[in-house]
Formats: C-alpha cells, structure tokens, sequence
C-alpha cells in the first residue's frame, strides 16, 4: 500500500521495502520532508556538475565547459574538459580516502591509549589477532606484556599516516604479482596522508594538468585508503572489540520495540557504539527505564556504526542511509546518536517533529540543533552511560497514540571476517578455491557501497544479488548494501534455495548464505585480503580471479575512493550510478577501457541490474576460461555505459 506524494510520486517508487513505504507515507501525511523531497526539488540537476565539467577550484572561476562544444571550451586558466574532470575526481578520491583513514586514524589513537591504560569501556578482547598481527610486522611478543606489544604495534601504524616510509605496511599482504603491478605504475603507497595531501597539491590550479597522470595518482590515493586507512581500521577494531563470527540478527525497523527504550547508534565509528551497548545493560540505568515504565534499553544499529555491532555483538540493524529519517517516523525513538559521515543534516529538523533527541558525539561533526556530548575515549564508559540516561530521560516524552513500528523484524546472519570464512573452510582458501575451480562457485561478487535516492532504495543491491546467487556467484556485502540483502531474507543458511544448485550445495555444506555480511564500509578492506590470500594461495595475481566488484547505489566520495583501490588491486567494478565525468570523453575511456591493461581492471557503468549481472558473469566466465576452468557462455547484451537519469 502506498500514497501518492504532493509531488505526485508513490512511495512505492521510491523503496522496495514495506517499512520504508509505510513511513514516507507517515511524511507525506504529516508534512514531514524527507531526502525523495528535497531531490525533486532539486531538479533539474546542474547538467554541468553532473557531467564533471564545472570548476571552482580558484577565484578566477567557477568555469564550466560546454560539452557541446558551442560555448567556452577551456577555463580561465586555459583548463579543458580533461583536465577539470580528471582533477574533480582526483579531489573526490582523496575525501573518500580521506574519510576512511581518518576514521582509521581515530581508532589508532584510542588502541594506543588503551594499551597505556589510559581509557574506560575498552580493553583488548582479541590478543590471539593482536600477537598474529604483531608477528606479521616482526614484533617481538614472547615474554613481553599484551600492553607492550600493542604500544608498539601502535607506533608502527601511527607511521603509516606520514611521509617517512617506502611504502604501507599493509602493502606486504598484497599478492607480489600485483605489487609489481603497482611499482611500474608508480602507485605504491607511500603514506596515507601523504597521498591525499598530494593529491590536493596536483590538482591545484597550475600544478599537474596531465588527466591521465591525475588519475593514476588518483589510484595511488585510494590505494592508501583500502590498504592502509580502512584495513587499520578493519584490524585495529578487531583487536579491540572482537573480531567477527557468524551470528543470527534481525533488520528493518521492525527491531524497534514498543515498550523500551529504543536508542538508535548512527554513523561509521564503533569507539562510541560498543561503549552505548555496555552502557544500555548497566543495572542503574535499567532501573531507571522501569521506573519511567519501560521495560528495557533497546539499542539498535543504522548505516556502518549499525554494521560494526551487528557483526560483533549481534545488534539489530534499523535500515541504511535512506531510513536515518524514517527511524523517527515510528515515534518510537527516543535518541538517535550519532558520530560521522552519512548523516543527514536534516534528522534534527526531523526530531523537531516528535520526542527523539540527536545527540553528537564527535567534535569533528556538529550538527546545529543536535544536543553535543564530546566523547572522550578516556572517560568512554561514563560518557556511554551519560548518553544512554539522556535517551532513558526522554521516554516520558514519548506519545503513544504517535507510535507505528510498521512491520516485524526479519532475521539475518552476520559476522563473516576473513578469519570466519576461513575457519568455516578449514583454515585454508583450498575448499573454497576447489568449488571455484570445479564450477559449483562461478566466482564472487563484493556487491557494496551506499543508498542513493536517485535509486528505489535498494532494488539495485537486492536484484543484482538476486540475478548473481542464481547463477552460482557468492555475493559478499559490505555497508549500506548489507541492510539492504538482509532485508530482504537474502542473509540466511536457508536462503541457499535462492541459489543455483552449485552454489547451493556448497551453502548447505557449510551452513552459511549465498551472501556474505563482511562488514561496514571500512570492511571492504576484508574483500582485499580475502582476494589477496586466493591469489597468493593460487600463485596467480588478484586480476586473474573470478572476481567483481559492484556499487549498484553508491552516493560518496567514500564510495569513489573504495571503486578506486578495488580496480587498483585488479578487480573489475560496476558502478549503478553515473559518477561525473562524462563531460570528457578521454576519461571516460581511460576508466572503462584504459585501465585494462594498466591495472587489470576496468570500470563499467550499468544502472539496469539485468544487465549488471549480464557484464559481470560474462567478466567472471571469461577470467575462468584464462585460467583454463570450465567456463559457459552468457548471453549478449547491451553496451555497459549509459547515462542515468535521476529516478526520483
């Protein structure tokens, strides 16, 4: 069931989830805007901006092209269309990356301070990956205290960030066939502030006006993010929190419950979430939530904050990107508590509208109207608890008559890392390596990255799913895109019905899904070692596997920075949304073509998930045939890159 909006759009056009559609009706209803509204009232788009062609990197400008060649074709500064795409998509990468690694940087920092004994609410709870972590880097542990082998393992990552290394530590887990690749290019990284920090340099007016040499540095930026930011982030979380195993959860906003109090973590970083989830179980604050007539404290997850707790301590997961408005619909919410990146600043407007308090928590990121905690790791667990007596504090306010959870929760399993794949194998990538090579796997997909609301919220990522599991391809997912094949029942063992009969078989061996929850965002750093130890485990180079990437709903700069390192390390990469950079040609033909015999891998632009899955297992049968594996022929289709309208 859904209502036609003011602007004359059905819900259901909108989402493919009956909770999201029943709550944007709660909007339309009540005159709540939500992110569909504001994109139609953004449209006509800037035709400039969509196509990469705009520049305001100097006061001289803002120029723009005219990709039709009857206005201005160079900036003030003599700039052309390559030059001003190639340098618009360089200084994306480096926010994407530099988003990650800031995140990374935020956990370092906390994981050496823990080590001293300088905080409350952590600990080390995984010292098994810390001493392998710390054999890996080549430092000493017999002997010696966990505390003093994370101080140094500590020291040697904080160097990572700078300018005195040949290359990332991290770089090492890459196969040698693909780190030959990357020395020829001369795109090793180097420092992970050191790339982004060049690459703001070279796409200054008067600096590098090479759009090719742009570029290439472009992959070395992302490369500094996947192999450097977002795997010390990856790792360093592990240690500290746990690293994953399989376990049951449940999504939508049927996780809400009617009679707790319900706390909403959102954002990126677990320092503040883990600290919420032991809070909410403090006996005092328990009996206060009674005392106001609530029955408990319900914490629940959105976007990748949601990904790390479920992954780890079993959370339920709310929604993704798209429902952050939503949530609060239900009237159920009494704080939604956020740290960074992917929040709207609009969820305080939302709350304006019901009892739901936004408290921030990151001094990196205010939002006006929110209520503003400063967290400090070095009192985590008090300031956990300060939080948590705000959201208790707030359930008197709530309104019952207002209060619509619009459907029940469905189950999911999370809590696929690296090592819990491998343990489910073995220990050893040859199980899995013999069901690719005898043809029961065709190959694997890491389907990942945001949702857009250009997009009806999530039929890319479910359908191209869909289409890839029936045809034998292991889905993994990481972020936004998680939620959204939770959701949709796609992330169970019994789920392996959905499967071919290959696939099928083999989930039904191991007890796990045709899809693979790895994780939040960050996490797409698993994908890269995963892909890494079947390379090396086969002696070949990562571009030579069976493998894919995916984007069906990307919106980011972080999204661009992951597309850049997964096509840097050899894996093709279909974007389901038009990145700005058809306003030149060149480019556009570097990325979807150039790339193959730079890197191994390409870029592709593909809105229908039909036709995604098409390009990808013709992609996969082809890798397969080179590697002298049974290999089948998929059916034609049409050219990958098209442009996208908005879908709104």
């Amino acid at each position: 069931m859904s209502t036609v909006s003011r602007d004359g759009h059905h819900s259901g056009r909108l989402t493919i989830n009956e909770d999201a559609r029943r709550m944007i009706d709660v909007a339309r209803e009540e005159g709540i805007e939500t992110v569909w509204d504001r994109l139609q009232a953004q449209q006509p788009q800037c035709g400039y901006c969509s196509l990469g062609v705009s520049c305001r990197n100097c006061s001289m400008g803002p120029c723009r092209i005219d990709p039709f060649g009857a206005g201005p074709q160079k900036g003030v500064c003599g700039a052309d269309a390559d030059v001003i795409v190639a340098r618009n998509l360089g200084r994306t990468i480096a926010a994407g990356s530099s988003s990650h690694s800031d995140h990374g940087r935020d956990i370092l920092e906390v994981f050496l301070a823990t080590a001293k004994g300088e905080t409350t609410g952590y600990r080390i709870a995984d010292e098994a990956k810390l001493l392998r972590l710390a054999a890996e880097f080549g430092i000493p542990s017999d002997g010696r205290s966990v505390s003093d082998v994370a101080s140094d393992l500590a020291d040697r990552l904080f160097e990572d960030f700078g300018s005195r290394k040949e290359h990332l530590s991290f770089v090492e887990r890459a196969p040698a066939k693909r780190r030959e690749v990357w020395e020829k290019l001369g795109i090793v990284p180097r420092g992970i502030d050191r790339e982004n920090v060049e690459m703001l340099h070279r796409t200054h007016m008067g600096v590098d006006n090479d759009y090719v040499n742009i570029l290439l540095h472009g992959l070395r930026t992302g490369l500094s993010d996947g192999w450097g930011g977002s795997m010390i982030a990856t790792e360093l979380s592990d240690i500290m929190f746990g690293t994953p195993s399989p376990r049951m959860s449940e999504v939508n906003l049927g996780v809400l419950r009617s009679d707790q109090v319900n706390v909403a973590m959102h954002g990126h970083n677990p320092l503040l979430s883990d600290v919420i989830v032991s809070a909410a179980q403090d006996p005092e604050l328990l009996e206060l939530a009674r005392s106001y007539g609530a029955t408990g404290i319900n914490v629940v997850g959105l976007c990748c904050t949601g990904n790390e707790l479920q992954m780890r301590r079993g959370v339920p997961i709310a929604g993704n990107h798209l429902m952050q408005e939503l949530v609060m619909m239900t009237g159920a919410l009494e704080a939604m508590v956020v740290d960074y990146q992917c929040i709207m600043p609009s969820v305080t407007d939302v709350a304006k509208c019901y009892h739901t308090q936004i408290i921030s928590t990151a001094d990196k990121a205010k939002f006006p109207g929110a209520t503003h905690v400063s967290f400090d790791p070095h009192r985590g667990a008090e300031i956990g608890k300060q939080i948590v007596r705000m959201a208790v504090e707030a359930y008197p306010n709530r309104n019952p008559d207002r209060v619509r959870i619009p459907v029940k929760p469905v189950q999911m399993m999370a809590g696929f890392s690296v090592e819990a794949i491998l343990g489910a194998l073995g220990g050893t990538p040859k199980p899995l390596v013999d069901a690719i090579a005898g043809g029961a796997i065709r190959g694997a997909v890491a389907v990942v990255g945001c949702s857009n609301p250009k997009v009806p919220q999530d039929y890319g990522h479910v359908e191209l799913t869909r289409q890839l599991i029936e045809h034998d391809v292991l889905v993994i997912v990481t972020g936004c895109a998680a939620v959204a094949n939770g959701k949709a029942g796609q992330m169970l063992p019994e789920s392996a019905r959905m499967a071919g009969p290959g696939l099928r078989g083999v989930c039904e061996a191991l007890g796990i899904p045709p899809v693979l929850h790895m994780g939040s965002c960050v996490d797409n750093s698993r994908v890269l070692v995963l892909a890494g130890a079947l390379a090396s485990y086969l002696g070949v180079d990562i571009d030579q596997l069976p493998l894919a990437g995916a984007a069906p709903e990307w919106y980011s700069e972080k999204a661009v920075a992951i597309g850049a390192y997964v096509v840097a390390s050899g894996v093709k990469t279909v974007l389901g949304v038009q990145p700005p950079i058809f306003g030149s040609p060149h480019v556009v033909d570097l990325l979807a073509n150039g790339l193959e015999g730079v890197t191994g891998a390409t870029f592709a632009i593909e809105p229908d998930p039909a036709k995604a899955s098409l390009l990808i297992r013709r992609h996969i049968e082809a890798k397969r045939k080179a590697l002298g594996l049974p290999y089948e022929e998929v059916e034609e289709m049409a050219p990958a890159v098209e442009a996208v309208g908005t879908g709104a």
